[in-house]
Protein backbone atom coordinates (compact mmCIF):
# COMPACT_ATOMS: atom_id res chain seq x y z
CA UNK A 1 0.00 0.00 0.00
CA UNK A 2 1.62 3.14 -1.18
CA UNK A 3 2.11 5.48 2.00
CA UNK A 4 0.65 9.20 1.33
CA UNK A 5 3.27 12.09 1.40
CA UNK A 6 3.70 13.94 4.88
CA UNK A 7 2.99 17.52 3.56
CA UNK A 8 -0.87 16.42 2.86
CA UNK A 9 -0.91 15.13 6.02
CA UNK A 10 -1.01 18.62 8.67
CA UNK A 11 -3.10 18.74 11.45
CA UNK A 12 -5.68 20.96 9.98
CA UNK A 13 -6.44 22.55 6.36
CA UNK A 14 -7.73 25.69 5.78
CA UNK A 15 -10.21 25.39 2.27
CA UNK A 16 -11.34 28.45 0.32
CA UNK A 17 -13.71 27.31 -2.50
CA UNK A 18 -13.25 30.28 -5.39
CA UNK A 19 -14.93 27.13 -8.39
CA UNK A 20 -18.07 28.38 -8.94
CA UNK A 21 -17.66 32.45 -8.80
CA UNK A 22 -18.19 32.35 -12.64
CA UNK A 23 -16.25 34.65 -15.47
CA UNK A 24 -15.74 37.58 -13.62
CA UNK A 25 -13.20 36.19 -11.49
CA UNK A 26 -10.15 36.87 -13.07
CA UNK A 27 -6.86 34.97 -13.30
CA UNK A 28 -5.23 37.21 -11.98
CA UNK A 29 -6.82 37.16 -8.75
CA UNK A 30 -6.15 33.96 -8.50
CA UNK A 31 -2.33 33.93 -9.05
CA UNK A 32 -2.26 36.57 -6.67
CA UNK A 33 -4.37 35.17 -4.00
CA UNK A 34 -1.74 31.61 -4.17
CA UNK A 35 0.98 34.72 -3.23
CA UNK A 36 -0.71 36.15 -0.10
CA UNK A 37 -1.72 32.48 0.72
CA UNK A 38 2.17 31.88 0.51
CA UNK A 39 2.75 34.27 2.92
CA UNK A 40 0.02 34.00 5.19
CA UNK A 41 0.95 30.20 5.62
CA UNK A 42 4.96 30.63 5.62
CA UNK A 43 4.35 33.01 8.30
CA UNK A 44 2.50 30.86 9.98
CA UNK A 45 -0.26 33.02 10.05
CA UNK A 46 -2.58 30.51 7.96
CA UNK A 47 -2.84 26.47 8.29
CA UNK A 48 -1.63 24.34 4.75
CA UNK A 49 -4.74 25.63 2.83
CA UNK A 50 -6.01 23.57 0.02
CA UNK A 51 -8.07 26.60 -2.33
CA UNK A 52 -10.40 25.48 -5.46
CA UNK A 53 -10.76 27.80 -8.62
CA UNK A 54 -12.41 27.66 -12.32
CA UNK A 55 -11.68 30.37 -14.99
CA UNK A 56 -13.56 30.69 -17.96
CA UNK A 57 -12.14 30.04 -21.61
CA UNK A 58 -8.95 31.68 -20.40
CA UNK A 59 -5.32 29.98 -21.78
CA UNK A 60 -2.41 30.95 -19.28
CA UNK A 61 0.36 32.06 -21.34
CA UNK A 62 4.31 30.99 -19.50
CA UNK A 63 6.50 34.20 -20.12
CA UNK A 64 8.48 32.53 -22.81
CA UNK A 65 5.00 32.49 -24.99
CA UNK A 66 4.63 35.90 -24.59
CA UNK A 67 8.08 36.03 -26.23
CA UNK A 68 6.87 33.89 -29.60
CA UNK A 69 8.02 35.78 -32.94
CA UNK A 70 4.35 36.41 -33.78
CA UNK A 71 2.59 36.28 -30.49
CA UNK A 72 0.29 38.77 -31.75
CA UNK A 73 -0.98 36.48 -34.32
CA UNK A 74 -1.22 33.82 -32.23
CA UNK A 75 -3.50 35.59 -29.06
CA UNK A 76 -5.80 37.20 -31.97
CA UNK A 77 -6.40 33.33 -33.06
CA UNK A 78 -6.72 32.70 -29.57
CA UNK A 79 -9.39 35.48 -28.92
CA UNK A 80 -11.11 34.81 -32.09
CA UNK A 81 -12.26 31.16 -30.41
CA UNK A 82 -13.48 32.87 -27.61
CA UNK A 83 -10.54 32.82 -25.18
CA UNK A 84 -8.16 35.36 -23.10
CA UNK A 85 -4.96 35.33 -22.52
CA UNK A 86 -3.10 36.00 -19.55
CA UNK A 87 0.35 35.57 -18.18
CA UNK A 88 1.03 33.67 -15.13
CA UNK A 89 4.29 34.74 -12.67
CA UNK A 90 4.62 30.50 -11.94
CA UNK A 91 6.82 28.35 -14.41
CA UNK A 92 5.88 26.76 -17.50
CA UNK A 93 4.32 27.42 -20.46
CA UNK A 94 0.65 27.82 -21.74
CA UNK A 95 -2.06 25.82 -20.32
CA UNK A 96 -6.14 25.79 -21.44
CA UNK A 97 -8.69 26.96 -18.34
CA UNK A 98 -12.41 26.62 -18.69
CA UNK A 99 -15.50 25.48 -16.99
CA UNK A 100 -14.33 21.77 -17.38
CA UNK A 101 -10.89 22.05 -15.62
CA UNK A 102 -10.54 22.39 -11.75
CA UNK A 103 -7.61 23.94 -10.50
CA UNK A 104 -6.54 22.90 -7.17
CA UNK A 105 -3.35 24.94 -5.29
CA UNK A 106 -2.06 23.39 -2.16
CA UNK A 107 0.08 25.92 -0.51
CA UNK A 108 2.87 24.68 2.34
CA UNK A 109 4.55 26.11 5.03
CA UNK A 110 8.59 25.83 5.65
CA UNK A 111 9.44 25.78 1.76
CA UNK A 112 13.11 27.01 2.59
CA UNK A 113 13.42 23.62 4.47
CA UNK A 114 12.14 21.27 2.17
CA UNK A 115 13.19 20.41 -1.21
CA UNK A 116 11.45 21.81 -4.22
CA UNK A 117 10.37 18.02 -5.08
CA UNK A 118 8.69 17.41 -1.94
CA UNK A 119 5.50 20.20 -3.12
CA UNK A 120 5.95 17.92 -6.31
CA UNK A 121 5.71 14.70 -4.70
CA UNK A 122 3.01 15.46 -2.63
CA UNK A 123 0.39 16.68 -4.89
CA UNK A 124 1.13 13.42 -7.40
CA UNK A 125 0.26 11.87 -3.67
CA UNK A 126 -2.88 13.54 -3.14
CA UNK A 127 -4.40 13.03 -6.65
CA UNK A 128 -3.29 9.34 -6.43
CA UNK A 129 -5.28 9.71 -3.49
CA UNK A 130 -8.15 11.30 -4.73
CA UNK A 131 -8.63 8.70 -7.33
CA UNK A 132 -8.03 5.35 -5.59
CA UNK A 133 -11.30 4.39 -6.00
CA UNK A 134 -11.42 4.77 -9.56
CA UNK A 135 -8.32 4.02 -10.75
CA UNK A 136 -4.33 3.00 -9.79
CA UNK A 137 -2.59 4.16 -13.17
CA UNK A 138 -1.89 7.67 -12.39
CA UNK A 139 2.18 8.14 -13.46
CA UNK A 140 4.22 11.57 -13.14
CA UNK A 141 5.95 11.43 -16.02
CA UNK A 142 6.64 13.92 -18.98
CA UNK A 143 4.66 13.51 -21.95
CA UNK A 144 6.98 15.26 -24.25
CA UNK A 145 4.43 16.09 -26.80
CA UNK A 146 1.82 18.01 -24.52
CA UNK A 147 1.25 21.23 -23.80
CA UNK A 148 3.59 22.81 -21.16
CA UNK A 149 5.04 19.25 -20.67
CA UNK A 150 7.03 18.84 -17.52
CA UNK A 151 8.37 16.19 -15.59
CA UNK A 152 4.94 16.12 -13.10
CA UNK A 153 2.67 15.73 -15.94
CA UNK A 154 -0.22 13.42 -14.57
CA UNK A 155 -1.04 10.20 -17.19
CA UNK A 156 -3.23 7.47 -17.53
CA UNK A 157 -1.85 5.02 -20.39
CA UNK A 158 0.55 7.49 -21.59
CA UNK A 159 -2.00 10.31 -22.18
CA UNK A 160 -2.38 13.39 -19.50
CA UNK A 161 -4.98 14.91 -17.97
CA UNK A 162 -3.53 17.14 -15.41
CA UNK A 163 -0.17 19.18 -15.22
CA UNK A 164 1.77 20.81 -11.65
CA UNK A 165 3.47 24.02 -11.25
CA UNK A 166 5.09 25.55 -7.70
CA UNK A 167 5.97 29.23 -6.95
CA UNK A 168 7.47 29.71 -3.76
CA UNK A 169 7.19 33.14 -2.06
CA UNK A 170 8.90 33.60 1.15
CA UNK A 171 8.37 31.00 3.17
CA UNK A 172 5.50 29.43 1.62
CA UNK A 173 4.98 27.03 -1.79
CA UNK A 174 1.81 26.68 -3.57
CA UNK A 175 1.62 23.49 -5.64
CA UNK A 176 -0.86 24.01 -8.40
CA UNK A 177 -2.68 21.49 -10.61
CA UNK A 178 -5.11 21.62 -13.38
CA UNK A 179 -7.02 18.74 -13.94
CA UNK A 180 -9.18 18.68 -17.13
CA UNK A 181 -12.12 16.74 -15.73
CA UNK A 182 -14.97 17.27 -18.24
CA UNK A 183 -14.86 17.67 -22.19
CA UNK A 184 -12.07 16.76 -24.63
CA UNK A 185 -8.43 16.77 -23.88
CA UNK A 186 -7.27 16.86 -27.48
CA UNK A 187 -9.74 19.82 -28.20
CA UNK A 188 -7.73 21.77 -25.90
CA UNK A 189 -4.58 20.51 -26.92
CA UNK A 190 -5.01 21.69 -30.75
CA UNK A 191 -6.39 24.89 -29.72
CA UNK A 192 -2.80 25.37 -28.38
CA UNK A 193 -1.24 23.49 -31.29
CA UNK A 194 -2.34 26.23 -33.53
CA UNK A 195 -1.70 28.68 -31.34
CA UNK A 196 2.26 27.71 -31.39
CA UNK A 197 2.07 27.06 -35.23
CA UNK A 198 0.65 30.51 -35.58
CA UNK A 199 3.11 32.27 -33.35
CA UNK A 200 6.26 30.38 -34.03
CA UNK A 201 5.35 29.58 -37.83
CA UNK A 202 9.04 28.33 -39.32
CA UNK A 203 11.14 31.15 -37.24
CA UNK A 204 14.17 29.91 -35.48
CA UNK A 205 13.71 30.34 -31.39
CA UNK A 206 15.94 30.16 -29.14
CA UNK A 207 13.36 28.40 -26.54
CA UNK A 208 12.11 25.14 -27.47
CA UNK A 209 8.43 25.33 -27.88
CA UNK A 210 6.52 21.98 -27.32
CA UNK A 211 5.47 20.07 -30.44
CA UNK A 212 2.03 19.29 -29.77
CA UNK A 213 0.09 16.03 -30.46
CA UNK A 214 -3.34 16.09 -29.55
CA UNK A 215 -3.43 12.50 -29.42
CA UNK A 216 -1.48 12.39 -25.56
CA UNK A 217 -3.89 14.73 -23.71
CA UNK A 218 -7.21 13.70 -22.82
CA UNK A 219 -9.80 14.50 -19.72
CA UNK A 220 -10.71 12.28 -16.72
CA UNK A 221 -13.85 10.99 -18.08
CA UNK A 222 -12.32 10.08 -21.19
CA UNK A 223 -10.10 8.21 -19.29
CA UNK A 224 -11.78 6.82 -16.68
CA UNK A 225 -14.91 6.30 -18.74
CA UNK A 226 -16.66 7.77 -16.11
CA UNK A 227 -19.01 11.12 -15.92
CA UNK A 228 -17.30 13.18 -13.02
CA UNK A 229 -18.17 16.71 -13.04
CA UNK A 230 -16.07 19.64 -11.67
CA UNK A 231 -18.43 20.27 -8.92
CA UNK A 232 -18.13 15.96 -8.06
CA UNK A 233 -14.11 16.20 -7.93
CA UNK A 234 -14.74 19.77 -5.36
CA UNK A 235 -16.75 17.22 -2.93
CA UNK A 236 -14.29 14.69 -3.04
CA UNK A 237 -10.63 17.22 -2.58
CA UNK A 238 -13.20 18.69 0.51
CA UNK A 239 -13.92 14.66 2.03
CA UNK A 240 -10.30 13.89 0.84
CA UNK A 241 -8.53 16.77 3.31
CA UNK A 242 -10.56 16.32 6.00
CA UNK A 243 -9.75 11.98 5.95
CA UNK A 244 -6.48 13.27 6.06
CA UNK A 245 -5.97 15.93 8.78
CA UNK A 246 -9.51 15.50 10.88
CA UNK A 247 -10.22 19.47 10.97
CA UNK A 248 -11.07 21.83 8.05
CA UNK A 249 -11.73 25.29 8.54
CA UNK A 250 -13.06 27.43 5.76
CA UNK A 251 -11.55 30.80 5.51
CA UNK A 252 -11.70 33.52 3.88
CA UNK A 253 -8.33 36.09 3.35
CA UNK A 254 -8.86 38.79 6.31
CA UNK A 255 -6.44 41.61 7.48
CA UNK A 256 -2.73 41.09 6.11
CA UNK A 257 -3.54 38.66 3.81
CA UNK A 258 -6.07 41.22 2.10
CA UNK A 259 -3.02 43.78 1.59
CA UNK A 260 -0.38 40.97 0.94
CA UNK A 261 -3.28 39.88 -2.31
CA UNK A 262 -4.30 43.75 -3.55
CA UNK A 263 -0.26 44.24 -3.55
CA UNK A 264 0.40 40.89 -5.71
CA UNK A 265 -2.20 41.75 -7.52
CA UNK A 266 -1.21 44.92 -8.93
CA UNK A 267 2.11 43.17 -9.24
CA UNK A 268 0.34 40.49 -11.86
CA UNK A 269 -1.35 43.76 -13.63
CA UNK A 270 1.79 45.21 -14.11
CA UNK A 271 3.36 42.08 -15.58
CA UNK A 272 0.58 41.48 -17.81
CA UNK A 273 0.88 45.02 -18.53
CA UNK A 274 4.64 44.76 -19.62
CA UNK A 275 4.37 41.38 -21.23
CA UNK A 276 1.68 41.76 -23.79
CA UNK A 277 2.11 45.53 -23.89
CA UNK A 278 3.37 45.11 -27.73
CA UNK A 279 -0.39 43.38 -28.41
CA UNK A 280 -2.71 46.21 -27.55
Amino acid sequence: MKTNHTLIQPSRYRFIDQSSLGPAFSPLQSFAMDDALSMSVGEGMSPTTARLWVHHNTVVLGIPDARLPYVSEAVDYLKSEGYQAIVRNSGGLAVVLDEGVLNLSLIFPDSKELNIHDGYDAMVSFIQLLFSDLTDEIEAYEITRSYCPGTYDLSIRGQKFAGISQRRVKNGSAVQIYLDVTGSGSERAYLLKRFYEIGKRDEDTRFQYPDINPRVMASLNELLGSQLSVADVRDRILTQIYKLSGEVVPAPLEGQEIEWFNKRLEQMIQRNEKALDHLR
